[in-house]
């Protein structure tokens, strides 16, 4: 697959004067200022599993293990790892390293990031990446033994988003004391300067961080990341050189961006994936309406009016008008690529007849009313879906009054259950099944860490044990196996509707920037670079 293609644009001014930085000397120090739609909800990385939020703070924690563009592991704070045996996973630590502050990154350090996790009592607990491991053992200060509740085989990939915090900030830091830079201590290529929640985030290069060692380059003394969450805002702001390159362009200018002479642009692949969410509990929390009146049924329990639904979507045309063919009809939560995905699962195609036919036999000939959640900002086009999505669905008698709010409001009324029906954008950013069906399609299970973002309510018992074996199997092609039937299995029972996977857009001034996108969307300052550097 191709992941990456550079196309060049023709239309608009100048850039103006926010561009000089980029043509001073290198010996001088350049600012990169980066438009981009959401940033992070706390300097705490520990606080959101959000993906803003990861990606903003990747710039000054590190990750224990590491991943490329397209999500392969790689060393990160952790050089190797290895299964001691089937419950103890060793990392053995990268030498040298220091945090901003000075002091030694050690194995100390990474025993109390995993500790901190679950104390930490953000609005999308991190617990996700964590929850196989039982506890820490340092053997000594550049190696330690994770010891987990079972076999444990993709344990190095939760890892990729274990960032490490230094010990001595102690077990209690608030948001304010991050916020402030006196708890922002991390050991990535950017110290913390400051952040305005919902404007900029300034950082500036660490001089010491040992990717320079490696031979990474970082050519940034400077970097701000201004959150600009206005679509056309972002764009004006890069025209008018107040920033040197945006992330997610809209499907809408990206034709235009590229007729314009003085503009880069740059397609990448993605993971994401927008999903609807059907609430499955007895009560709906906002009761549907039949005929202008409320009914105490929930239609979502009968997989007929699910089943409905899906054929009144048709994903090809969303793909092609909503987003400008910058999108991928989906069938499943995931890419088909991706460890775990079933190749049995075949494309959805609309069938309005048999929707309507569904619909009436459910008890609903003509149709009912309910209100249709989903994010503003959380995804490039996801106002846009929520709206072309209702307009589908009203052509087979449901009316889905869609209500698209910023994830700030979206997230935590999602985690109250306080939505009937919703959609929202998930990334499988770990490349494999485990993360994705055992957080969104396990039933909800505390005692074993599965279910953590199960919004509809769905359980089903067959699926529970496929997923929570495939998750204790090391055995990765009878793993592979469980994953893929869970994955038929729930996909036809329709608890959740995959739609499309959009592809990712970012743009910046002509010749002025090098930019190799990721899959999971991540706008990385230290992996741009000033062209002819």
């Amino acid at each position: 697959m191709n992941r990456r293609q550079l196309l060049s644009a023709s239309t608009a001014a100048a850039l103006l004067p926010g561009h000089l930085a980029l043509a001073q000397p290198a010996a001088a120090g350049r600012q990169l200022t980066v438009g981009v739609r959401t940033g992070p909800e706390s300097i705490d990385p520990h606080w959101s599993t959000l993906g803003g939020h990861i990606e903003a703070l990747r710039h000054v924690y590190d990750s224990l293990v590491a991943q490329d563009e397209n999500l392969v592991l790689k060393p990160g704070l952790a050089t190797s790892w290895r299964a001691v045996d089937e419950t103890t996973w060793e990392f053995k630590l990268r030498d040298g390293v220091t945090f901003h502050d000075g002091s030694p990154f050690t194995a100390e350090d990474v025993k109390f990031s995993l500790e901190r996790i679950p104390q930490v009592t953000g609005p999308m607990s991190m617990t996700l990446y964590t929850k196989r491991a039982k506890s820490a053992e340092v053997v000594d200060p550049l190696t330690v033994r994770f010891v987990t509740d079972g076999p444990a085989p993709t344990l190095p990939n939760d890892f990729a988003r274990l960032m490490i915090v230094s010990r001595k900030i102690g077990p209690a830091p608030r948001n304010e004391e991050f916020n402030a830079g006196t708890a922002a201590i991390g050991t990535g290529p950017f110290r913390y300067v400051r952040w305005e929640p919902r404007g900029d985030l300034v950082l500036e290069r660490f001089d010491g961080w040992w990717g320079l060692k490696e031979g990474a380059p970082q050519p940034w003394a400077r970097v701000i990341r201004r959150e600009i969450p206005n679509d056309a805002a972002r764009i004006a702001a890069l025209k008018s050189g107040q920033v040197d390159m945006i992330n997610y362009v809209p499907a809408t200018d990206v034709a235009s961006l590229q007729r314009d002479p003085t503009m880069d642009v740059v397609v990448g692949d993605s993971v994401y994936v927008f999903n609807v969410y059907f609430t499955l509990a007895e009560k709906l929390p906002r009761l549907a309406k039949v005929d202008g009146r409320e009914i105490p049924a929930n239609p979502f329990r009968d997989p007929r009016v699910r089943e409905a639904m899906d054929l009144a979507i048709d994903r090809r045309a969303l793909s092609r008008v909503v987003f400008e063919g910058l999108a991928k009809p989906m069938s499943q939560l995931m890419p088909d690529s991706f460890f775990g995905a079933s190749p049995n699962l075949p494309e959805r195609r609309p069938d309005l007849a048999r929707a309507r036919a569904l619909l009436a036999e459910a008890g609903y000939p003509r149709g009912f009313e309910v209100d249709f959640h989903a994010t503003s900002n959380r995804l490039p086009g996801d106002s846009a879906l929520c709206e072309a999505l209702a307009q589908q669905w009203s052509r087979v008698g449901v009316k889905a009054n869609p209500n698209a709010v910023t994830g700030t409001v979206f997230f935590p009324a999602s985690t109250r259950g306080e939505y009937s029906l919703q959609m929202s954008g998930w990334g499988t950013l770990t490349g494999e099944a485990a993360y994705t069906y055992g957080a969104m399609i396990h039933g909800p299970d505390p005692s074993v860490g599965l279910g953590n973002f199960n919004r509809s309510g769905y359980s089903n018992p067959e699926v529970n044990a496929l997923l929570l074996d495939g998750s204790r199997t090391l055995d990765d092609a009878k793993r592979r196996e469980m994953f893929a039937r869970a994955a038929e299995i729930s996909m036809r029972e329709r608890p959740m509707l995959p739609i499309v996977m959009p592809q990712t857009v970012w743009a910046m001034g002509k010749n002025k920037l090098s930019f190799t996108p990721r899959v999971d969307q991540e706008t990385l300052a230290h992996l741009v670079s000033p062209k002819g550097a």
